[in-house]
């Protein structure tokens, strides 16, 4: 059975700090590949900031072109909207049977987790790989952590947002050392986020 992490996200834009975490992840733990799924409308964030979805998972196909253990999926772009997490898993699961998937998400999303559609059945049924976050709020990780199908990874912790690099760009500072390569010539080639 091929086992695959799913690292979901509006990646908006994929920096850095996401390819440093995802090859963390994936020479730290058994995963035979990590998917980089790209959701078009996240329930608990604004539509307004966000690209067209294309145009993120433009850039999340170039930035993992050289690292053959990733790829970018765009399967949320053709379920009901908005995404939840349980319902993509189970649609993977129906389409492909022969893999496991097993949710990557930041120490904030973890605190999170008891507002998201059906979080019970979620911890119940899929493995959760939780990685190190910066973040202000309530770190309610104990009662979690202490679950068989979540395990904390002590990743490296990146501070870098892609919010942050959005109003960078808009304030027209150099984000180069921020995105790989193939993203910030995409980017710089545009009017995104100006």
């Amino acid at each position: 059975m091929k086992k695959i992490g799913l690292f979901f996200g509006s990646f908006n834009p994929i920096h850095i700090g996401h390819l440093i975490l995802a090859n963390y992840i994936l020479e730290h733990t058994d995963m035979d590949e990590l998917w980089f799924v790209v959701s078009p409308q996240n329930p608990f964030k604004d539509k307004k900031s966000l690209l067209k979805d294309h145009n993120r998972l433009d850039m999340v196909q170039l930035a993992v072109k050289s690292y053959p253990k990733m790829r970018a999926s765009n399967v949320e772009f053709s379920l009901p909207k908005p995404s939840y997490t349980i319902d993509t898993l189970t649609y993977l699961h129906e389409k492909y049977p022969d893999h496991s998937f097993s949710l990557i998400m930041g120490e904030d999303n973890l605190s999170s987790l008891h507002k998201w559609k059906n979080s019970e059945l979620l911890i119940k049924n899929h493995h959760i790989i939780v990685y190190p976050r910066v973040f202000e709020g309530e770190k309610k990780d104990s009662e979690y952590l202490q679950h068989e199908n979540i395990s904390m990874i002590k990743a490296p912790v990146i501070e870098l947002s892609a919010t942050e690099i959005r109003n960078m760009i808009k304030e027209g500072k150099n984000v180069r050392p921020m995105l790989p390569p193939e993203v910030f010539e995409y980017l710089d080639g545009s009017s995104f986020y100006k």
